[in-house]
């Protein structure tokens, strides 16, 4: 089963749990978007508060614990025997972390509305304000259910496999650094660009396309793969991506800002 589904198919699901993940790197918070027009249904789900814990020496966006996890799915409504699907406003990027923690705490199907609410909107279906009525869920939260790597094992996957910096190709050089204290990559690591993966418009590029990317960039049959970016959110862009290209990969997930706390790791620029 494919990872992305199209608005035109959930149009037609019974039954199933819409997840709005809209979230944007310093604001405006998520919700406000989700006030202003929505999926039928759907329930707003704050990539913060819900799939992450405080930050720390983890990192930005550290897994939130599998009893914190569970109790916040459940109030979003989230069983394990119906289907979610999750959308952002558009590329799938925060969407993108919620499929991931999803599926890595035990949820067998997720999928990603593909293009989000504007491509929903422009297929002329409706958007409205009401907020929705939630069910509890019964969800049960046991991790695993997706491959992880810390900062040891993404060290060395950079020089015995391929690990992929998915940020902006001007931080992983080392040129500029918004967010986190000290600008560069690490070491051996392939820079990969989320913004890549998608069309300009915010759908995914289809399967072939983004096969043929990866496995430019070393990612092919029999290579371990591995993605990292600021603080495990655009990763999980790129595994979603690797799994629509058929390439299975593991998440860094305290990612740059994880990697960084640690003075004595090494950095690399340019």
């Amino acid at each position: 089963m494919s990872p992305l589904i199209t608005p035109e198919e959930l149009a037609t699901l019974d039954g199933v749990t819409v997840l709005d993940v809209r979230w944007r790197l310093g604001g405006p918070p998520g919700v406000e978007s989700y006030q202003e027009g929505h999926i039928p249904g759907a329930v707003f789900c704050d990539l913060d508060a819900d799939l992450a814990s405080p930050p720390g020496p983890d990192g930005r966006h550290p897994l939130p614990s599998p009893d914190a996890f569970q109790s916040a799915m459940r109030r979003l409504g989230v069983s394990g025997s119906r289907p979610v699907v999750v959308y952002d406003e558009a590329d799938s990027t925060s969407a993108a972390r919620a499929w991931w923690t999803l599926r890595y705490f035990g949820h067998g199907d997720v999928r990603v509305l593909d293009g989000g609410l504007r491509a929903w909107a422009q297929a002329g279906l409706p958007v409205v304000k009401e907020t929705a009525a939630v069910t509890p869920g019964d969800f049960t939260a046991v991790p695993g259910g997706m491959p992880v790597l810390d900062a040891e094992r993404a060290a060395d996957l950079a020089g015995s496999g391929v690990l992929l910096d998915a940020r902006a190709a001007e931080r992983y050089r080392g040129e500029v650094e918004p967010v986190d204290p000290v600008a560069g990559h690490i070491p051996g690591a392939v820079s990969a660009p989320t913004g890549q993966n998608v069309e300009p418009g915010g759908r995914f590029h289809a399967r072939d396309f983004l096969r043929e990317r990866f496995n430019t960039l070393g990612a092919v049959d029999g290579v371990p793969v591995g993605a990292y970016c600021g603080s495990g959110v655009t990763a999980a862009h790129e595994v979603l991506a690797l799994e629509v290209a058929g390439i299975p990969a593991a998440l860094y997930v305290g990612s740059w800002s994880n990697w960084v706390a640690d003075p004595t790791r090494p950095v690399a620029t340019g």
